[in-house]
């Protein structure tokens, strides 16, 4: 049956789509402004007037990026912190929340109570600096993998999961004589890979954009990370204005790139990475957001 939409329909239906292209034109706009920056001449940028494709194309800022050491560096730190970091929280999660699901588990309730409390009080930056001081993770890889693999939001995330998995599960395991630990490795973690997805999504997104802790509690610059270089190079206009002085070792026209084109190419690469891995993952990032909020 052919249905007739009112005007008003139609008229509430074409200012939602105006709506929504601008909200993406203006999130995305910001983003491919740093891309036809970073591919545009150096000098042929301060003229202005480069709004939506480089007017003067050129590879000169990359070129430029890619050979500085330091820049290499950080992004093997930052590599390396993202997928140990990562593993390291979803399975450390994963394992603490399914024994937090069992029915059975003494002294839930405290553990419950406890586990809210972290997610609203801290101790404060003074007093977390004296304890990572007294654990001797200052200045340590260690500082971006142990304390960052617990978190009681994914907890609850991973809980709610857990609870919606059919207890006969583990009654028909227990009864051929698998444990706890046979139960979880080849049985829940096979059935989670929405949750896991989503959560390790999460995790590695947290673990690629964060430079706090690599300003606060290191001071090596073998440890420093792809995103406090590009805090570095964005706040400290020298820093970036050193890199593009050092231009004419790396390329043949020196005027191809400025401090503003250099800022733009480290921008662009520093994030590029992670925005390449989320659509492998939406599908089960949003799948596995659904199960947790709603069954929850």
């Amino acid at each position: 049956m052919k249905y007739d939409r009112s005007i008003g329909s139609r008229i509430f239906d074409i200012f939602n789509v105006f709506i929504m292209v601008l909200v993406i034109f203006v999130t995305l706009y910001p983003y491919w402004y740093s891309v036809i920056a970073s591919f545009n001449h150096g000098n042929d940028y301060l003229r202005g007037g480069v709004n939506f494709w480089p007017r003067v194309f050129t590879l000169a800022n990359y070129t430029v990026v890619f050979q500085d050491r330091t820049i290499l560096s950080a992004y093997f730190v930052t590599i390396a912190r993202t997928v140990i970091g990562t593993f390291a929280h979803v399975m450390f999660t994963s394992l603490f929340s399914y024994g937090f699901s069992r029915k059975n588990l003494m002294g839930k309730s405290f553990y419950a109570t406890y586990g809210l409390i972290t997610m609203f009080f801290t101790g404060g930056l003074i007093p977390t600096y004296i304890l990572f001081k007294n654990l001797g993770l200052l200045d340590n890889f260690l500082v971006y993998i142990i304390p960052p693999m617990f978190h009681f939001w994914h907890v609850i995330i991973f809980q709610a999961f857990f609870r919606e998995i059919p207890e006969s599960i583990n009654e028909s395991a227990k009864i051929d004589g698998a444990n706890e630990y046979t139960i979880y490795f080849r049985l829940i973690l096979p059935l989670s890979k929405p949750v896991i997805a989503a959560i390790t999504l999460f995790t590695a997104v947290f673990h690629w954009n964060s430079f706090f802790d690599a300003m606060v509690f290191t001071s090596s610059r073998s440890l420093q990370t792809i995103q406090l270089y590009l805090t570095r190079i964005i706040l400290t206009r020298s820093a970036a204005t050193h890199l593009a002085s050092r231009a004419a070792e790396m390329i043949a026209d020196q005027s191809a790139v400025n401090s503003r084109t250099i800022q733009a190419a480290t921008m662009v690469v520093t994030s590029l990475p992670i925005i390449m891995i989320y659509p492998f993952l939406q599908k089960h990032f949003v799948k596995g957001l659904m199960l947790g909020s709603v069954k929850g």
